[in-house]
């Protein structure tokens, strides 16, 4: 899949003007001078000065105190304290508004930056309205129905498929649908998945920075630094959820960083990556929904029947999960970096490998679970 995102080449960056498509030939895309226009110092330095800054915001956060108390769809046992994801949407939004002054090589064009960060807002306002409300999942729905429209009005959405054996498709207005899934298949993703400490932050983070530097070599310098400001808000945060919680993300959080991964997923489509670096986000979703679907559950109704939380019922430690997951993001970048470098006829067998590890998952918790009695799940 290829995105023709112009917004780059319009805004004066250096990036994505110089796609080509990736399913054919050698590979060429290694730009020496674009990569030298990077400061990977100043970068790293801003990294760490947001990783602070979010720090502070969540500490602040466990001052206040929004609570989120047990029950039996959670996996804690004591009352603590969410919203952490204020932390990581303040300092995300603080390092794109520098981005947006001073970013003279990933700068981004006023119209598409203005899109990007008005539906970034709406889902981290309403968001952060629902860790302390419990708005209904209709008006949830709703707003990230309404956050994609305001990001693929400006522009955001996939133009063009770029598919192994076929060549190129015009995605024409099935594009637009299929982004309107896509960010919605990967925000609710992100939110289902974090249950347990560190678990959704690790991924997060690992996915940033392996897309960061995938995005960096290809020269799509905007994905670069956008991911890699995320990786820094990510980086505050982690700390205070793991391997022990002092505060949750909550769904600020959660539905925060899985529609960022969303829009740099599909301005960073031409590499292929967000998919095989979620795939174990993804996955898991997937497997629940249809494991429900085929028992007659009703999908819009909270459980604790994830994959992932059956194996923390099964009796593997929690932390442990967690850092499994944080490999399967590591597999999944293994699995970028081969499909973008391996030659057309490799390249579907390269993209499968992470399904294959997932199914080996799945078979091993299934069976856990039936050993140690976990009923119906």
């Amino acid at each position: 899949m290829r995105v023709d995102w112009r917004a780059e080449a319009r805004g004066g960056g250096v990036g994505l003007q110089n796609a080509v498509a990736f399913g054919h030939g050698p590979r060429r895309m290694i730009d020496i001078p674009a990569w030298a226009q990077l400061n990977l110092p100043r970068h790293l330095a801003l990294l760490a000065g947001l990783a602070i800054f979010s720090g502070i915001v969540v500490r602040v956060m466990i001052a206040i105190g929004v609570p989120d108390h047990p029950d039996p769809r959670k996996s804690h046992d004591r009352v603590t304290p969410k919203s952490g994801g204020v932390g990581i949407v303040a300092a995300f939004l603080l390092g794109v508004i520098m981005l947006y002054r001073y970013g003279s090589v990933s700068r981004l064009g006023e119209g598409y930056f203005l899109g990007v960060i008005g539906a970034a807002i709406l889902m981290a306002a309403v968001s952060f309205i629902d860790d302390l409300f419990d708005l209904s999942f209709l008006i949830k729905l709703a707003t990230q129905f309404a956050a994609a429209a305001v990001a693929i009005g400006s522009g955001l959405w996939v133009h063009l498929f770029a598919l192994p054996y076929f060549g190129h498709v015009d995605a024409g207005a099935f594009g637009i649908v299929l982004t309107f899934i896509f960010i919605l298949f990967i925000t609710n993703a992100m939110n289902f998945i974090d249950g347990l400490n560190g678990l959704a932050a690790g991924v997060t983070l690992l996915t940033c920075l392996i897309l960061s530097a995938i995005a960096a070599i290809y020269s799509g310098f905007f994905v670069y630094t956008a991911a890699l400001l995320l990786a820094g808000a990510v980086l505050g945060f982690l700390p205070f959820n793991f391997p022990r919680a002092k505060i949750f993300m909550g769904d600020v959080g959660s539905q925060f960083c899985g529609f960022m991964l969303a829009l740099f997923g599909i301005a960073a489509a031409r590499y292929e990556a967000v998919p095989l670096l979620l795939s174990g986000v993804l996955f898991d979703v997937a497997f629940t929904l249809v494991r429900r679907a085929f028992a007659g559950d009703n999908l819009a109704q909270a459980h604790r029947r994830h994959l992932y939380q059956i194996a923390q019922r099964s009796g593997i430690d929690a932390r442990l999960v967690a850092v499994i997951h944080w490999g399967f993001v590591l597999v999944g970048g293994a699995a970028a970096a081969g499909f973008l470098l391996a030659a057309d006829r490799y390249k579907l067998p390269v993209a499968l490998a992470p399904l294959a590890v997932q199914m080996a998952w799945a078979v091993y918790v299934t069976r856990r679970a039936r050993r140690v009695g976990i009923g119906k799940w």
